[in-house]
């Protein structure tokens, strides 16, 4: 592209070069040979002058001052009879000699009638043409090579941001999604690098999204088969007892159900096709529900979940993202807390609480401000849980805050049931 570029601009000087040079020659030319022959023109009256006033002082005319005077010329006095012809100068440019060269001639008449013909030799004249000729042609080549070389000075401006786009495309095709963030001061390129750019922002976005949700499914999913692993192992171990493996079985397929939903849910927030649509949820069942999944585990070190507060409690949430958050607050207590955790539910009014604690050492000092941070984790952990659920709960309007770093404090703030009532209330 640069040299078809710099040949096309050569092309379109040359042409430019020689329509403008050709004439210009030409009349170049025409000024030259006119300033010669009015030149010799006035010497022709110089001369008639010197010649009447030679014939009126010396009555005769001096030819051989004539000469010393005019050298290089031909002259030839003729007077008004017609009868006497003078010559002086240069025989060789007698007009009437057979090997004459090309000559200019001027011709003038005096005062007294005398009729004066000077002859110059062309060549003088042929030398300033050449010479203007040459001046000519030395400014188009000078045109020719300064026009070139803002060619590919043009050129070179014009096809790096190509190679440069180029190669951010190459990037942003093997999956590097930083923007480049390079400006060309070429309008129409930079329009190219700006929607370059986005288009990488929105990458890296679209991966970002990708990976957060492969991430958050393998730490979401992990809870609900922990639980339905433990409901099968005691499917296992009650197998002689009809009516325990029947529980079991109704339990671990609940289980799989919250997994179902729990997948459909990650699934809809990675692709954003989904807006959460909050519906009155009564607490207490989703209490119940998440104390009797996790009670056998802490039972299993020794520990004890309890659900205390005000019960009959409503909120405007989505069942399925509310049994998360609850379900990581309540495993974040049991991987990262000691003794019993506990469940408190409060109405404030405009609002509902559940704060989640347990007996542990607490948060350390420089994790609190950090502690909803992806991949921040106190230890061992994957620190992911506290992140995601904060993200759920802010989609639809709730929010968790760490109120407590000793002992360890959660509290989930949901919005009040329809009506601005956190109280299930019957007829009256």
């Amino acid at each position: 592209m640069r040299r078809r570029m710099v040949f096309s601009t050569l092309v379109v000087t040359v042409i430019a070069v020689m329509l403008l040079g050709l004439p210009l020659g030409a009349l170049t030319y025409k000024l030259v040979h006119d300033e010669s022959a009015r030149q010799l023109e006035g010497e022709a009256e110089l001369i008639g002058f010197e010649s009447d006033a030679m014939l009126e002082r010396d009555d005769e005319i001096d030819l051989a001052e004539l000469d010393r005077e005019h050298p290089g010329r031909y002259i030839r006095i003729t007077d008004e009879t017609g009868d006497t012809v003078l010559t002086a100068g240069n025989p060789e440019l007698d007009p009437t000699s057979v090997d004459s060269p090309g000559l200019i001639r001027a011709a003038a008449t005096t005062e007294f009638g005398t009729t004066v013909e000077v002859w110059s030799d062309s060549e003088a004249l042929q030398e300033s043409v050449i010479r203007a000729w040459l001046g000519i042609a030395s400014l188009s080549l000078l045109a020719i090579g300064v026009a070139v070389g803002l060619s590919m000075f043009q050129a070179r401006r014009l096809t790096l941001p190509l190679v440069d786009l180029a190669a951010t495309a190459e990037r942003l095709g093997s999956g590097v999604t930083t923007p480049w963030g390079h400006r060309y001061g070429i309008p129409e390129a930079d329009r190219v690098a700006e929607v370059l750019d986005r288009s990488a922002e929105r990458i890296a976005g679209l991966i970002a999204t990708e990976r957060h949700f492969a991430t958050d499914a393998s730490h979401q999913l992990r809870t609900p088969l922990t639980a339905l692993t433990m409901r099968l192992e005691e499917i296992i171990a009650e197998a002689n007892n009809a009516g325990v493996v029947r529980e079991e079985g109704e339990a671990a397929l609940a289980q799989a159900e919250r997994l179902t939903e729990t997948v459909e849910s990650l699934l809809g927030r990675a692709r954003k096709s989904q807006n959460p649509e909050v519906e009155a949820v009564g607490l207490d069942p989703v209490l119940d529900r998440l104390q009797g999944e996790w009670s056998p585990v802490f039972q299993r070190e020794n520990r004890r979940l309890l659900v205390t507060g005000d019960s009959g409690l409503t909120t405007m949430t989505v069942p399925s993202d509310l049994a998360q958050i609850l379900a990581t607050l309540v495993e974040n207590a049991y991987k990262h807390g000691a003794g019993t955790v506990t469940i408190r539910r409060l109405d404030t009014g405009q609002s509902v609480r559940i704060e989640v604690s347990d007996e542990g050492e607490g948060v350390p000092e420089h994790l609190s401000g950090r502690i909803f941070e992806r991949e921040v984790s106190g230890g061992g952990g994957t620190g992911l849980g506290l992140a995601l659920a904060r993200h759920i709960a802010e989609s639809e309007g709730a929010r968790i805050e760490l109120v407590q770093t000793k002992p360890t404090t959660f509290a989930l703030f949901l919005p009040a049931g329809a009506g601005g009532l956190s109280k299930m209330t019957g007829p009256v």
